[in-house]
Formats: C-alpha cells, structure tokens, sequence
C-alpha cells in the first residue's frame, strides 16, 4: 500500500514539473535548446553506462521522451535540427543493437532497410538540378529507416507489462508540456478562428497535422493511464483533467488526423481489454467507457462553443458558411493518385526518394510533401516499395501469432497506420509506436511465500 501511495506521488510530481517546463519554454523559448541537450546527455549517459538487464528499457524510454517531445522542440526550435528526435531514436537504437544485437527473428526489417537504398541511387539521377539531393533525401528516408532501424531493436526484445506502463508514461509527460505550452499560446480560441481549415495559430504557431497527431497519441496515453493506473479518486481526477484539456486542444487543431486515430487507437485497445477480461471484470470496464465517452461529449460541447460551431462545420466537412466540400481529404486523395501515377510510370525502381515533393515543386511551385506513406513507398521505390509495405503489414502479425501477452498490440499497430496514412512519418511517434508492437511482454510473477518447517 504504501509502495503504491509513494507511486501515485511520484506520478503527481511528475505531472506537475512537465506542466512547469511548458510554463518555462513559453516564458523562455532559448531554454528549449538547453533542455534538448540536457535530457539529451541524460539519456545518452544512461544508455551507455546500462548493465545488460537494464539496456533495453533505458533505450525504450530514451526513444519514447524524445517522440513525445519531438513536437514541443520544433514548436519553440529547441532541437539541434528539425528531425532531431528521429536522429536520437536512431542512435539509441544503434547503441543498444551494438550491445545487445539483434533477434535473428527480425531479419526481415533488414531486408526492408536494404529495399530503402535503390531510391537514393535513382534519386542522384531523377531529382532537378535545383533541388538539395542530401536535404531532400535525408528527410524522406529518415522515417522510415527510424522505423527499420526501432523495429529491429525492439523485434521479440522481453520487457515487462510495468516496464511498457513506464514507455507509455514518459511518452505522455512531454505531450503534457506541450498541451501546457498550447494553452500558453492561444488561451482565446475565439480570437484566432479562421474558417473551419487546419489553423496553425490553434497549434502553437506549428503545423496543425502534426500538432494534431501528437496530441492524439497523448490521448491513448492518458486512457490507458486512466482505466489501468489510475487505483483511486484523486489520481484519477487528475487523468481525466488532462485527457479534456488534451482532446479539446486537439479537436480547435481544426486538423481531424489526430483526433481519428486517437478514436481508433483508443478502440482497439478498448477491444483489446474486452476480449481479454472475464465476465466479472466487464462492468468496471462498462464504467470507464461512460465516463469516458461522457467526459468527450462535454469536451466536444466546449469545443464548439469556443469555435462558434465551426468545428462541427468541420467534422461536417463543411466550410464556414455551411457549404459541403468536394473533397473529403483536402486534397490528400489528389496527392495519392499523383503518387500511383509515379509508380505506374517507373514500377520497378521508383522514381526516386523525395521526387515526388520534387515534381510538385516543377509542375506547381507548391512545396507539398507527401502525406501518405504507402503512396509514396509505391512512387518512389517502385516494386521495392511493395515488398516493403508487405513486410511491415505481415511481419507484425505473424510475430503476434507466437506472443499475444501485448495488451497494447493492436493500438500500436493502428496508430502507425493510421497516422502514415494522413501525416506520413514526418514526426518519430508512428515508427516508434510500430516498433513497441513487436516487443515480447511478460509478466511479473508474485513472490511466492512458503511456510518454514519447524523440527520439534
């Protein structure tokens, strides 16, 4: 009892500093760029000077802190580079293969990073003159090797169910700075509405899309946090505070992205729970579904009394005077099928990493990268791209066939595809959030205490 109480502490101490550092980035946006290499170091330090039992987690939670604080830093330019985050998952990564290698199991995320090199070589001859071949290049493949590279790591790496309670948390901590910081950034909705488009002004000055998903994935965070960490009234209080704050700075986003995928991820894991709870155990879980759902529909009431109903006009897919729009997708499903025409036009080898963005630039002078990521795999790495999606659709699954004890599984899964679908791997989280997928979980057993034996 007291081990709990003293962790419920913990949690609240935790809660409460990562709220002050949004504080502190908002009042002082040069001390972005002194945490970044702070917790930087930290982490670094922790890897490194890891015994063989702790390797693993400091890695996970290493890469875990910086997908939760990636859009924080690009917010208020903390970071040493813009993909700084993703670079750092790839390092903590590597240090932790080059320590511990790697499950033979997982030679196929091999096979996927060598199906990414043809696209740099057709790359050094289809992009224009004018375009950065390294600066392009890096920031196309950068996501998807972070994901090849998190996959391999991870692939049937034994953590325990509380050690991925633990990555789970210090992915919401940072989300919560940066909830903080958006609060901080608009505290008047009303003020900056500007029709029912994405509105980076609601977004801390940022992209919304990416605002938007990041603050999705700290919506599964907290209701996981919520229906399974959350042992009394208090704590749970808490939990559901931030779960309305997050999920309203996520819908006045304007950007849906986000907040879908927080709605899928949060029912897989919901189905997840279902399938696995006996009888008995349902009600408590029918329980935290009302409050949830009730909790979401006054956070939605809000949300549109703040935004003059345009928010609804949104969801609608409507603008702001009430008007359907033609295209659902804004413009996402136009992109696609320019990306299907590429790979119809050069179906074995692609047309190249980062071409795509690059014929947009020639043909239309708008600087449009490409938001789906399996439209892209097939344009710019041709048949190669196939067997990429391939791997990453079906390995997963077959890994779970032989180790269903990840509760989380399937929540994961449906975040990376979810999020590759309307945002790309533009920030770590989808390639991370793979990766935990493919981890072996275990469970702690309890000690078991025996009766000493008195010799008369």
């Amino acid at each position: 009892m007291r081990r709990r109480l003293l962790q419920n502490d913990s949690y609240i101490q935790l809660v409460l500093l990562h709220i002050g550092l949004g504080l502190v980035f908002f009042i002082f946006k040069p001390f972005a760029k002194v945490f970044f290499l702070i917790i930087m170091g930290y982490f670094l330090y922790k890897i490194v000077m890891s015994t063989s039992k702790t390797l693993t987690i400091n890695v996970l939670l290493g890469c875990a802190y910086f997908t939760g604080i990636e859009i924080l830093f690009r917010m208020t330019k903390g970071g040493l580079a813009y993909e700084a985050s993703k670079y750092l998952v790839i390092v903590f990564v590597l240090i932790g293969m080059f320590y511990r290698g790697v499950s033979g199991k997982g030679y196929a995320y091999f096979i996927y990073l060598i199906l990414l090199v043809p696209s740099i070589l057709v790359a050094s001859v289809t992009l224009s003159l004018g375009a950065n071949f390294r600066t392009n290049v890096l920031f196309v493949l950068s996501g998807p090797v972070c994901l090849g590279l998190a996959a391999l790591f991870c692939y049937d790496r034994k953590v325990t169910h509380q050690q991925l309670h633990k990555i789970i948390l210090y992915i919401l901590l940072p989300i919560i700075s940066t909830t903080t910081y958006l609060f901080l950034y608009t505290p008047s909705i009303k003020d900056r509405l500007s029709g029912t488009a994405s509105n980076a002004a609601l977004s801390g000055g940022f992209g919304p899309n990416q605002v938007s998903t990041i603050l999705g994935l700290g919506i599964f965070c907290i209701i996981v946090r919520l229906v399974l960490k959350s042992p009394n009234i208090f704590i749970r209080g808490i939990n559901l505070f931030i779960l309305a704050a997050m999920t309203f700075r996520a819908i006045v986003t304007f950007s849906r992205g986000g907040v879908i995928t927080a709605a899928l991820v949060t029912a897989a894991f919901f189905g997840t729970i279902f399938l696995r709870l006996k009888i008995k155990r349902l009600v408590p879980l029918f329980a935290s579904v009302f409050l949830l759902v009730s909790i979401l529909g006054v956070t939605w009431v809000i949300s549109s009394n703040q935004t003059r109903g345009l928010i609804d006009k949104r969801y609608a897919n409507q603008d702001a005077l009430g008007r359907e729009k033609k295209d659902l997708t804004t413009g996402r499903l136009d992109l696609f099928m320019e990306e299907i025409d590429g790979f119809l036009q050069n179906p074995f080898l692609g047309i190249g990493a980062s071409r795509v963005k690059d014929k947009r630039i020639q043909e239309t002078g708008q600087k449009l990268p490409s938001h789906n990521e399996l439209g892209r795999l097939l344009s710019e790495h041709g048949l190669f791209g196939i067997i990429c999606i391939l791997i990453l659709a079906f390995k997963p699954l077959t890994f779970r066939t032989n180790n269903r004890r990840n509760i989380f599984f399937f929540s994961f899964l449906a975040f990376w595809f979810a999020t590759i679908n309307h945002s790309g791997i533009r920030i770590a989280a989808p390639a991370v959030l793979y990766a935990l997928a493919l981890l072996n979980v275990t469970y702690e057993k309890p000690p078991v205490h025996r009766k000493q034996l008195k010799h008369g």
